[in-house]
């Protein structure tokens, strides 16, 4: 059965996607519970409205502004009849969104009478409408099953409960796409007068029509986000059933056009608009850009689409697909590969019970669940966009995943928070992912997925990673191994400094010598710059001048014309008035892969513009120079680590540390995790030999490109020194290492663990490009316990870091590790 006949779209979807939606092109975007896309043709109409039209603000008596105000109304009843509301028994309130519409009745709720209101909620309710409880002066219940809301209503009649009441709920929950009875909101409305019904739609309307015809069985107070039907405006609504208007009468705030008449001297007076309850509630000038602009998306997605029941069942279709194929995916040994978070009695092809949205997690054939951001991450660097985490509903996840709030409030103490990635807990997962389809969903978005899926999470045999061989009993006869570069990184995530041959340079506590003492923080956030969100950092690349005592930073592709070039003092104390002027620097907070620190920012509007011009976002240089560290080494656990939280290891993947005090208190400057990252030249070659051999993920017929070590971004590369022409590499023998010496000073380094890999080692280095290589290939061969490793995290060791002689490296000198168990 094709998308098209399921669907019954005036055009195939596909045509549709192709003409409208442009940015999906080499993209699968499951996310569209977050967000839908908005259509090319929309974005078009909006602009040859705006460019026709001399629109004013309405507030004014102009015949722009009257223009506007004609707009408004006109758009206004145009929403109310799109979800079938009665004009004479509604009426709709523009506001930002979903949120804020809440918050508008909650907050007019509180003012009603001296002691507040009572709150009753669903267990599943987004975090919008659980934060609603924090304003109910009269106390506020969680209803955790349905049962407990059909024990409640029924219990209703007998209650003599003094004061209002809310109870809200979702009309589908934005986790899991479950659907809830709409007609509790008729039931309670009969049971008792006092208490009022909010209906958060803003999950449902995405992909489904909503009809408020019957007003007797209609909710009081129905929210909603449009950006969730049409992708576009950032504009939300709340349909206010008439009848309950009147709990906005004390209202306390007023803003601009509310309000017919104010006395500002004597008497604290003013006189409320009567003429409409959104007249009354739209507080200061609406955005009437955004609404005129709904106004051509009812009409694009009218074209597009024909009509909610359309779209409603073209994604019922489809995710009655997916959800097959997922619960059918099997590991080698028979065990599921995927866990849906799927109520027993919904059905994906039952509208009145759920949605097109499924929530899940992934296990391993042993049963071991696999970590959400992970698959998140993964999912990215191949174009494919899902949403992981909490969801913004965390009663429902936790209701799923069998957390209780002590076991919430465990985590929490122990680190965890919104958006990182403790992805797995006692065992157990703390978070969940999701895939949620929308109108222009097609069938080739659930081949991707599933494709995708079944590529990196469905084990087809035992032995699905590359496990290490175990060390050789005489590895101490083996090739030796010399430093092949040394990298230096003075500016966090941006390019490279190479030392050059013959150089020595100095080691210091922190790492090598300039290595992350800068950064580029936010100018509003003061958040330090990364390369995951801003790859062109890669093409910032710095040069230490030793003899002129200066760091020269050049911005662009190597030879390019257009190249610019800035010159940092070395020195903190230069005596250069020039150079002090153009560099003074101010203390400023930052944060820095998670940690607050203080850092000397830059204050120059020069050195400001040089990298915010380069980059197009406002940032500035700062500096976080050595001794004044309060950041300590902390390698993500895992693999090859001393101590790990996350549970054991594949066995053999990687050897376990020996724990040591030392490795704990190793301090860093502006690096993620440790003071010294290396990697081995052999490994590098064995990985690009994986990389060619495997095949291309589009349909041509040619070999992936190897990747230059570069992308891994380590301060020192090893390589090995082969007896013989015909000696063959050891790649991934560094993991075996517990320690090594380096140069004539025999200065020793002890391995604090492996380093743990995310997508930013898929921007290329020389162009600030970003391709699926080699995070795609390193999940299948370097992952152990969820995680991927690559290279290993280093620190000088204590012995010669208080050592007063001399402390250097050089590309050249001789490594000599030392390995567990030796």
């Amino acid at each position: 059965m094709t998308d098209r006949g399921k669907c019954q779209y005036p055009d195939d979807v596909d045509v549709i996607r192709e003409r409208e939606y442009p940015l999906l092109k080499d993209t699968t975007y499951l996310d569209h519970a977050g967000t839908t896309l908005y259509a090319k043709s929309l974005i078009e109409s909006f602009s040859r409205d705006l460019t026709s039209n001399l629109y004013g603000n309405p507030h004014s008596m102009s015949a722009p502004s009257q223009l506007s105000t004609q707009r408004v109304d006109d758009i206004r009843l145009r929403a109310l009849r799109f979800f079938n509301a009665d004009p004479e028994e509604f009426d709709l309130v523009f506001v930002a969104n979903a949120t804020a519409a809440i918050k508008l009745v909650v907050d007019s709720l509180r003012d009603s009478t001296p002691q507040g209101f009572w709150y009753g909620y669903h267990v599943e309710s987004h975090t919008s409408l659980v934060g609603a409880r924090e304003l109910a002066g009269n106390g506020s219940r969680c209803f955790v099953t349905d049962a407990e809301v059909e024990s409640w209503i029924t219990q209703l009649s007998s209650e003599t409960v003094q004061g209002p009441r809310l109870f809200a709920y979702p009309a589908q929950s934005n986790m899991n796409g479950r659907r809830f009875p709409r007609e509790w909101c008729g039931r309670i409305r009969e049971s008792s007068k006092d208490i009022y019904t909010l209906l958060d739609v803003a999950s449902l309307v995405s992909t489904s029509p909503l009809d408020l015809s019957d007003a007797s069985a209609a909710p009081d107070f129905t929210v909603l986000s449009f950006y969730k039907i049409f992708g576009f405006p950032d504009l939300g609504a709340l349909i206010v059933r008439k009848s309950a208007g009147h709990i906005f009468d004390k209202r306390k705030f007023f803003g601009g056009g509310t309000v017919d008449m104010i006395l500002t001297q004597g008497t604290n007076w003013h006189a409320k608009k009567q003429s409409s309850i959104h007249e009354r509630l739209e507080d200061g000038t609406l955005p009437f850009h955004n609404i005129i602009a709904l106004g051509s998306a009812f009409d694009t997605h009218e074209r597009l689409f024909g009509s909610m029941d359309n779209i409603s069942s073209h994604t019922r279709f489809l995710a009655k697909r997916l959800y097959d194929r997922m619960i059918s995916l099997r590991h080698h040994n028979g065990e599921r590969a995927c866990h849906v978070y799927k109520p027993s009695h919904t059905d994906y092809t039952d509208p009145s019970s759920q949605g097109p949205i499924l929530a899940f997690n992934l296990r391993s054939s042993q049963g071991a669940w696999i970590g959400k951001s992970e698959v998140e991450k993964l999912a990215s660097v191949r174009n494919i966009q899902i949403r992981s985490g909490t969801l913004c509903n965390p009663g429902g996840t936790a209701a799923s995943l069998n957390w209780t709030g002590a076991d919430m409030l465990r985590h929490f103490g122990a680190g965890m928070r919104c958006g990182d990635d403790h992805d797995i807990m006692d065992g157990r997962p703390t978070g969940i992912l999701r895939a949620s389809l929308g109108a222009m969903s097609n069938m080739a978005d659930i081949d991707t997925f599933m494709a995708f899926i079944e590529e990196f999470y469905v084990e087809k045999s035992p032995t699905m990673c590359a496990l290490l061989p175990p060390p050789e009993a005489n590895l101490t006869h083996r090739s030796g191994f010399h430093v092949e570069s040394l990298s230096v990184y003075p500016i966090k995530s941006c390019g490279a400094f190479k030392v050059p041959d013959g150089k020595r340079w100095g080691i210091r506590r922190e790492g090598l010598a300039w290595d992350r003492e800068w950064c580029l923080i936010h100018q509003g956030t003061g958040t330090a710059l990364n390369q995951k969100r801003y790859p062109r950092m890669a093409l910032i690349r710095p040069f230490i001048d030793l003899g002129q005592g200066i760091l020269r930073v050049t911005c662009g592709s190597i030879h390019s014309q257009s190249q610019k070039t800035l010159e940092i003092p070395l020195d903190r104390e230069s005596s250069n008035l020039t150079t002090t002027s153009l560099c003074q620097n101010s203390s400023k907070p930052s944060t820095v892969c998670g940690d607050q620190v203080i850092v000397q920012a830059y204050s120059s509007p020069t050195v400001s513009a040089f990298f915010s011009d380069f980059l197009g976002v406002p940032c500035t240089l700062a500096r976080f120079p050595p001794q004044s560290s309060t950041r300590l080494a902390e390698p993500r656990r895992g693999a090859g680590s001393r101590r790990s939280p996350f549970g054991q290891a594949m066995p053999g993947a990687f050897p376990q540390d020996t724990p040591t005090p030392e490795a704990e208190r190793n301090p860093i400057l502006l690096s993620n995790e440790s003071p010294i990252l290396l990697i081995s030249r052999s490994s590098v070659n064995r990985l690009n030999e994986t990389i060619k051999s495997s095949p291309t993920t589009t349909n041509s017929t040619g070999r992936k490109k190897a990747v230059a070590a570069d992308v891994f971004r380590a301060n020192i590369v090893v390589a090995e020194d082969f007896p013989q022409p015909v000696s063959a590499g050891r790649p991934y023998i560094e993991d075996h290492w517990e320690s090594l010496h380096i140069g004539p000073e025999n200065l020793q380094f002890n391995v604090l663990g492996s380093c743990q890999r995310c997508q930013m080692v898929c921007i290329d280095q020389l162009t600030g490009v970003r391709g699926e290589e080699p995070y795609s290939t390193l999940a299948k061969t370097r992952k152990s316990g969820n995680k991927i490793y690559f290279g290993r995290h280093l620190a000088i060791s204590s012995g010669d870091e208080n050592s007063t002689k001399s402390r250097t490296v050089m590309v050249g000198d001789v490594v000599t590790p030392s390995y567990y168990g030796s």
